[in-house]
């Protein structure tokens, strides 16, 4: 009762943000190194040199470093920083970063402010602290982070000052890739290598960088964080182990796009100010299908920028939560029973001349370009299914693929009925006609007719066409999106690859010998890949089954997933365009299994405590007042029934052995290797916390409400 009266009468924290003295577009950028910043700081000569490297993908010229460091130091102390840190993404999917002061002694008792290109360009932080998967052992401490100069510095503003962050790469000694950043350069790098190829054959030579672009859309759940730090799982594995389901849910549907709670929109509009501030082009913003959940959403910008973004928009919401006495869940799976959060990864590639290289335009039968970079995809997401399960493979998104909020474990590509049907016509001998978009009438006079898209989306599609782009709905809601990024980059690069190698064999030397060999390139692609294309309900048993028959990969937990990071076509891919080596590759598995078999464990741990601290005193408690009534009545004479003591007894009992059963399963000491340990978790000390759960979820429903020690469900989900 404390926390939700604590709840019913929260203040605000601080005076409201006045929005009408400050608009937003004065705000955005403002605490970015940006284009425009650096235009107006650097000589010219530099900011041109730097502006190659940033918009062409050209070699750094590392003598420019000083005079950037300079421009950014006297900025960045302009705007009160008295620190630098270089950020970096270690692969423990977190922010990593490490602070240094521009102060230095002058030699005369004082002091004065410093920062050189080569602190600019490099730092060294502790290269095995970090998850290495044995690339560096605890003796080989040595690490460096690289300046990262296509994501720009930024300033992050804390009550009592401000730092100067500077993006970076970070390596281990030996030169193998420590962190997500360096992984989806290199992929980016690759993919516009083979993207050059494919242009080349339509004429266009001039060079301009194809770069991936993305624009992830981030779901998550805020609840007050009185109930938040009353519930020791939350707080410990950022989901709930116990809760029974309350008597409403999401089932009246009446959440998702309502009005936004007053205290969520003013969280949100707070969250907006400051991630505007950082150059992030948030531009969405809504209730999602569960109670209390949400969703924030940018508009696409280079996959790199977008990763680093990305992880600002965690770190914001999280820390403007605390502001607002709420907590930011993003938890694939906070609370069962109602929909997980995902983080839909919307990804395209395109150049500065070129555009967005998956626009299909009106005719999408006459975009030939178009349909060579479509039928790459088709073909990439077809070979490396496997792989794409592999990157969104995680113990927490284990719970939320394949219900129903989320796409299922099999990888699919939907494409909507207009592209299905071009490249059904190529299949049989040539596309010469597109499925129009015609107009659509409501039949009300006051609303105006509007163009309609040629096909319908497809929300249970886990690899989606959606106009001009692709959207990879699998990734989970608390992971890095680099994995995600890297795999996509990469088994398109793959493709294109294959495409222009095709093309180039065939030679053509006009327009009509080029249309005759697209014509045989993209059937073939059609015909060996058409398998992967599915345009149905992604959540039907029917699917399952179809997808069986067509020989499709169902991996429907992490341990499954994880080991097609082994296979010999992965390796291969990998390798072959420099992404990662066969170290790097095996060390991420490695990592990924120990960060699975790391987080079941706290799981599990924090199930025994609870149930035997919480759960279990409690339900001995109302046991023993159902006892204590019944003996009482039996001696005033009373005649009665022992119903709910039975029952409750044998839920108590039910609570003890399933307990039981769970110290079992932890005890287990005989694996042999990373990927048995891990199956062992899966397989045995899942089920057993769920066995524990079911009891103490029963108990919940019987136990009198003054004496059960937790939040539930009905609480946390509905009152804000």
């Amino acid at each position: 009762m404390s926390a939700i009266s604590a709840v019913t009468n929260w203040q605000p924290l601080s005076p409201a943000l006045n929005f009408a003295e400050t608009p937003a577009h004065e705000v955005f950028n403002a605490n970015v190194f940006s284009r425009e910043v650096m235009k107006a700081r650097l000589p010219k000569a530099v900011y041109k040199t730097l502006l190659g490297t940033i918009e062409a993908g050209k070699k750094l010229d590392a003598s420019i470093a000083d005079a950037v460091a300079s421009a950014m130091k006297d900025w960045a102390i302009a705007k009160g920083a008295t620190h630098y840190a270089h950020v970096f993404y270690p692969l423990t999917g977190a922010t990593a970063e490490k602070h240094d002061s521009f102060l230095a002694p002058d030699g005369e008792g004082g002091a004065l402010a410093e920062f050189t290109g080569k602190q600019l360009i490099q730092g060294e932080p502790d290269g095995s602290s970090f998850p290495t998967g044995g690339i560096r052992a605890t003796f080989e401490a040595r690490g460096y982070t690289i300046w990262d100069v296509t994501s720009p510095a930024y300033i992050l503003e804390n009550r009592n000052g401000t730092t100067l962050c500077i993006p970076t790469a970070f390596v281990s000694w030996t030169g193998e890739a420590l962190d997500k950043k360096t992984p989806v350069l290199r992929s980016m790098q690759a993919l516009n290598e083979q993207a050059q190829r494919i242009l080349k054959l339509f004429g266009h030579t001039d060079g301009a960088f194809v770069a991936s672009t993305a624009g992830p859309e981030q779901e998550y759940f805020l609840i007050d964080r009185n109930f938040y730090f009353s519930r020791p799982d939350l707080f410990t594995t950022g989901r709930t182990l116990f809760g029974a389901k309350p008597p409403k849910g999401q089932e009246f549907e009446d959440h998702y796009f309502g009005a936004i709670p007053e205290r969520v929109l003013a969280f949100m509009h707070d969250s907006e100010h400051e991630l505007y501030k950082l150059g992030v082009p948030v531009k969405t913003r809504h209730n999602e299908v569960a109670p209390a959940q949400y969703e924030i959403a940018p508009i696409f910008e280079s996959a790199n920028l977008a990763t680093d973004h990305q992880h600002m928009v965690m770190l914001i919401l999280r820390r403007v939560a605390e502001k607002y006495g709420m907590a930011c869940l993003t938890h694939e799976k906070p609370f069962s029973g109602v929909n997980g959060s995902g983080k839909h990864v919307n990804w395209s590639l395109g150049s500065k001349t070129q555009g967005n290289l998956l626009d299909p335009g009106d005719n999408p039968h006459t975009n030939a370009q178009f349909l060579v970079f479509c039928a790459a995809v088709i073909r990439a997401v077809h070979k490396h299914q496997g792989l794409l399960r592999a990157v969104v493979a995680t113990a927490g998104n284990d719970h939320r693929l394949g219900a129903n909020e989320a796409p299922p474990a099999i990888i699919s590509i939907f494409l909507g009925d207009q592209l299905t049907d071009v490249f059904q016509q190529i299949k049989k001998g040539g596309a010469n006609s597109s499925i129009s978009k015609g107009t659509l009438t409501v039949g009300v006079d006051v609303l105006p007719p509007f163009p309609k898209d040629a096909g319908d989306r497809n929300r249970t599609s886990p690899f989606a066409f959606t106009g001009n782009r692709f959207e990879f709905r699998a990734v989970g809601a608390n992971q890095s999106i680099a994995g995600a990024l890297v795999a996509m980059n990469t088994i398109v690069c793959e493709s294109l690859d294959y495409c222009a190698t095709k093309l180039e064999a065939a030679n053509p030397k006009n327009e009509k010998e080029l249309s005759a060999a697209l014509q045989t390139l993209l059937a073939e692609i059609i015909k060996e890949c058409e398998s992967i294309v599915f345009n149905g309900d992604g959540y039907s048993a029917a699917w399952h089954q179809e997808a069986a028959k067509r020989g499709l990969l169902n991996l429907k937990t992490s341990v499954d997933a994880l080991s097609q990071l082994k296979a010999p076509a992965v390796q291969e891919l990998f390798t072959k365009y420099n992404v990662l080596s066969h170290r790097e590759l095996e060390s991420r598995l490695d990592i990924y299994l120990e960060q699975y078999i790391k987080t079941v464990r706290v799981e599990a741990l924090q199930t025994l405590e609870m149930a035997r601290t919480l759960i279990f005193p409690a339900a001995i408690r109302y046991q023993n007042e159902l006892a204590s009534t019944c003996a009482n009545l039996k001696l005033v004479g009373y005649s009665f029934d022992t119903d709910t003591l039975d029952r409750v007894t044998d839920m108590v009992k039910g609570l003890q052995e399933s307990l039981g059963g769970l110290e079992k399963a932890m005890s287990h000491h005989d694996a042999d290797g990373l990927q048995s340990e891990a199956a062992h978790f899966c397989d045995e000390v899942l089920p057993a916390m769920a066995e524990v759960r079911k009891w103490a979820d029963d108990l919940e429903g019987w136990v009198a409400d003054d004496l059960w020690p937790l939040p539930t469900y009905q609480e946390m989900l509905f009152i804000k």
